[in-house]
């Protein structure tokens, strides 16, 4: 769907984005990730064409892209800007226009996304009266009425409560079965490991990891298990490492054990079989959080 092709962005003589390449594969959910300042949001300033690059390409659907491509594009900023003294229904008709779709059409996409969401009554509404979650649905809502190829979500969920949250969630997923790429610009890990199937991260304005999210789980696994069990794990062989063990309730115990890349689980379990009785035994994969930390340590400046 999308192809970033070596961007540089520099302000006032600092590099924002240095030799950023992506690509997007379409009909994913696409997870761009990294600290404050790191320059997530300057490119996707630059995707949707409100600043221009400095060097670098970005091709839509294997073509360079122009201005007139925008409007296949829905984007909800982080910073949100809707107009206050506007009512909901004339905005999202204002908005709908501006994306090329006649009254009628617009009409008819903001009866259905507002039975969605459950906003029906909605349309005389001020926004300077609605709280900063029903803000939000509004301009969801203006991100995607015109049945974008490309969504870019930036902090998405932000101002949610957790049910509305979810009700976000579940539209998302529904617009990726439906074939409709998205870009998902967060720090909120937990939304990383539930929605999205590709993943960036950029920190200090590079790039540091791009892939399938499941295959860079993957690679960062570090031969660790999880057992719980009763009794006490002693005297381990030199090719397994005891990193903890919590005693829990009663005689029980929780313990992470690695083991080198010599052993197999099988190994680890003839060892403890007979020093102890497991009632669980898992590897542990590390969830993007973990990575998320591995990777940029102490973060970024804005």
């Amino acid at each position: 769907m999308l192809e970033v092709k070596n961007i540089h962005k520099s302000y006032s003589g600092k590099e924002a984005l240095s030799g950023v390449s992506l690509t997007v594969p379409e009909g994913c959910i696409f997870g761009l990730l990294g600290p404050n300042g790191a320059g997530k949001t300057t490119l996707i300033r630059i995707i949707t064409q409100i600043i221009n690059e400095d060097q670098g390409e970005i091709l839509l659907k294997d073509k360079p892209m122009t201005p007139a491509d925008v409007r296949r594009i829905g984007y909800l900023p982080e910073e949100r800007g809707l107009y206050k003294k506007m009512k909901v229904g004339e905005q999202l008709l204002f908005l709908a226009g501006l994306k090329g779709l006649s009254k009628p059409q617009a009409k008819q996409q903001i009866k259905y996304w507002f039975e969605k969401l459950g906003v029906e009554g909605w349309w005389n509404k001020k926004v300077e009266d609605l709280s900063k979650g029903m803000s939000q649905k509004v301009q969801f809502i203006a991100t995607v009425l015109h049945q974008p190829d490309l969504v870019i979500l930036d902090e998405p969920f932000s101002g949610f409560d957790p049910v509305n949250a979810n009700l976000i969630k579940d539209n998302i997923l529904e617009m990726r079965e439906q074939g409709t790429t998205v870009i998902f610009s967060t720090h909120r890990m937990e939304s990383v490991e539930e929605l999205c199937d590709h993943v960036a991260m950029i920190n200090n304005s590079q790039k540091i990891l791009d892939g399938a999210k499941e295959e860079i789980k993957s690679e960062y696994r570090s031969n660790t298990f999880m057992i719980e069990h009763t009794k006490t794990i002693q005297d381990l062989p030199l090719d397994f490492s005891l990193i903890s063990s919590v005693n829990g309730r009663g005689e029980m115990y929780t313990s992470q054990i690695q083991i080198n890349n010599r052993q197999s689980p099988n190994d680890l379990l003839k060892v403890l079989i007979p020093m102890i009785e497991i009632t669980s035994f898992s590897e542990k994969i590390p969830s993007m959080n973990d990575i998320f930390i591995m990777k940029v340590g102490g973060g970024s400046d804005e």
